[in-house]
């Protein structure tokens, strides 16, 4: 689970990193992708206070770099399930503010960990008229390469990250079935009751 962590940690701050007018230009999602990701290999590695987990530096950083990236909307729905659709309009804002939260600190500690790693990337079997594709990489090391895969979508701003799968695991289906058990239990209310009782919990060991 700690590989996940600093694998989920780079994808997030290579989106951090990523240069706002590079993203404004409509590029092909595997070359996208192959940009932030060396991108934060270097930038991780200058900035003290990411590597520190500072997490008022991160979430700003996410909320002015990470969301024109990624498709966020569509990461929560699909991790709700569907109950999203019986969620109201603010219940919707509070999943996906609460969701954003946990995972940016869940992640933020493991920024320290990346050091001399290097990607490699897979050849995409996509064809031009694809609006979904999967960009496939690995993560090499010290040990055994690790398996980071990227779904992608193509909106009309240009491709959108909406899902990863790290070591054989999409995000989005690791923290559907944790919140299909909250939802079936508590309802969505309990839901977001439940991430922001996870959120305070984070908080209070990292103040």
């Amino acid at each position: 689970m700690q590989r996940r962590h600093w694998i989920f940690s780079l994808i997030t701050a290579a989106a951090v990193f990523a240069s706002p007018l590079a993203m404004a230009e409509v590029e092909a999602p595997d070359a996208l992708v192959k940009r932030i990701s060396s991108d934060v290999l270097a930038s991780v590695k200058a900035d003290p206070a990411i590597q520190k987990g500072d997490i008022s530096r991160i979430v700003a950083l996410v909320d002015a770099k990470i969301m024109p990236n990624v498709n966020f909307s569509r990461m929560t729905s699909m991790a709700v399930g569907r109950a999203w659709r019986q969620a109201t309009p603010e219940q919707q804002k509070q999943l996906q503010d609460e969701f954003k939260t946990l995972l940016v600190r869940t992640y933020a500690g493991a920024l320290g960990e990346v050091r001399d790693q290097t990607l490699s990337f897979k050849p995409m079997r996509s064809k031009p008229e694809d609006t979904e594709v999967v960009v496939r990489s690995e993560v090499r090391g010290k040990g055994e390469p690790i398996q980071l895969d990227y779904r992608l979508e193509k909106a009309d701003s240009g491709w959108k990250i909406y899902d990863l799968n790290v070591l054989g695991v999409w995000l989005v289906e690791t923290y559907k079935s944790q919140f299909a058990q909250e939802i079936n239990t508590k309802g969505i209310d309990g839901l977001i009751a439940n991430l922001v009782q996870r959120n305070k919990s984070a908080a209070g060991k990292t103040s």
